[in-house]
């Protein structure tokens, strides 16, 4: 990503990164258990520090459950900007609290929470409104404020970019404004059911919310990760009357298919474009992608991405916007995060579309609500995206896995030694080396 780095600072001057305050540790020198990032495919278990109170709001976490999300390959790949050597990873974790800071009075020791991926500060004119992914206090990266202009909120583990926070695939992890970014679980609520109101739920549920899908409406999904195939989930709740689920991996397309009325396209045996355009003449009311920015289909940006010419492609944008209908709605929840090219503006313009960024997902404005009508009622069955249960030693082994789609590995909870046993419904811990080694 040099050539982009370069190109800014030749467009807006120099924009070093900022490097986040240091974290207080513990005192004792006690370590725990946390997996770092050393360069492009290198992540290993480190010894690293237990946080410490460093703020009058701080909590500080014991890590019962952690996994890995489809945006942190990007941090794996190298293709996010701000990355230095030893930066602990993870931005879904929830956890047992274990200390808290001198100004917190809602939480104590001893109580289950889960927590969302961005760190918000309760009191800006955006965290008001509980868009806490927009936040204008948690982020000190200059280098994302002259690439975007603004400045999302800090994000935990994902680089200096998103504020430089440590993570929490890790033993331990610090929460700052921990009242405000820590959501407390109901009693008799497994780890496995709200651990994924971190991110992946709240990040779905926002790209279907937000693009605005309605009674009726025919929908197409670009990608079946869990982010893709909870928003099969959530547009089909929504009253969706048909969702056409686009991938290339089999389990994926079926898991899609047993959810409804829902048509599986694998993109490698047909052509998307032809299929949906002529079942659907008049064209899709909704697209939404949610897929990522690291995996071109044509050599064109083949060649580019390995030549630092472009960050993200818009291959997946410029089909859906020739699929949309005139005025219809076009959603991107999945991860883009710099420049792409051959991007079809005149199609935008001429049609109409309504070119919806969704933004990083507001996880404040929506976990209350999924947590308590969905989860709880059994409306959503967060089982179907939970595909393993593996111990935090193995989190190295697991991105492999993970990045090369083994043995149908998609949401894995991560335990640690302060995880409760598996809860019923929900996969056994197993060791990543005895996974089937086949590639779907």
């Amino acid at each position: 990503m040099q050539a982009v780095a370069n190109l800014v600072q030749d467009s807006m001057g120099p924009v070093p990164v900022a490097a986040n305050p240091e974290y207080k540790h513990r005192p004792d020198g006690a370590t725990m258990k946390a997996l770092a990032w050393f360069g492009n495919e290198k992540v290993q278990i480190v010894d690293a520090p237990i946080p410490d109170i460093s703020e009058d709001k701080d909590v500080i976490l014991k890590v019962t459950g952690t996994t890995i999300c489809g945006s942190d390959l990007h941090l794996y790949h190298s293709e996010m900007l701000g990355m230095q050597k030893g930066d602990i990873l993870g931005h879904e974790f929830m956890g047992v609290v274990d200390k808290v800071g001198p100004g917190v009075t809602t939480l104590k020791p001893g109580d289950k929470v889960v927590t969302s991926f961005q760190v918000a500060c309760g009191t800006c004119r955006y965290c008001k409104k509980n868009f806490s992914s927009m936040c204008d206090r948690t982020n000190n990266s200059s280098l994302m404020a002259s690439m975007y202009g603004q400045r999302d909120a800090g994000f935990f583990g994902y680089g200096h970019m998103t504020g430089g926070l440590p993570g929490g695939q890790a033993e331990y992890a610090r929460v700052p404004f921990g009242e405000v970014n820590c959501l407390k679980v109901p009693p008799g609520v497994s780890d496995e059911q709200v651990l994924y109101l971190s991110d992946v739920l709240p990040t779905s549920y926002h790209a279907v919310v937000d693009t605005r899908v309605e009674e009726g409406d025919i929908v197409g999904i670009w990608g079946l990760g869990p982010i893709g195939l909870a928003c099969v989930k959530w547009a089909l709740l929504k009253g969706a009357s048909k969702v056409y689920a686009i991938d290339t991996q089999p389990a994926r397309l079926a898991a899609a298919a047993k959810l409804g009325n829902v048509v599986p396209v694998d993109f490698k045996t047909e052509n998307v474009t032809k299929k949906i355009s002529g079942e659907v003449p008049g064209g899709l009311d909704v697209c939404i992608d949610a897929t990522s920015f690291h995996e071109p289909k044509t050599l064109l940006h083949k060649v580019e991405k390995a030549l630092m010419l472009e960050t993200d492609v818009s291959e997946t944008p410029n089909e859906m916007i020739w699929l949309v209908k005139k005025f219809g709605r076009v959603g991107l929840i999945g991860a883009y995060a710099g420049y792409t090219n051959h991007f079809n503006i005149g199609a935008l313009m001429e049609k109409g579309v309504r070119f919806i960024g969704n933004g990083q997902a507001p996880v404040h404005l929506y976990w209350h609500e999924i947590l308590n009508d969905y989860i709880l009622t059994g409306k959503f069955d967060v089982s179907m995206l939970v595909s393993h249960r593996v111990s935090i030693e193995d989190f190295p082994k697991l991105y492999e896995k993970f990045d090369k789609r083994y043995a149908g590995v998609e949401k894995v909870f991560v335990q640690t030694q302060f995880s409760e046993p598996p809860a019923p419904g929900f996969p056994q811990l197993t060791k990543v080396d005895d996974w089937a080694n086949k590639v779907l």
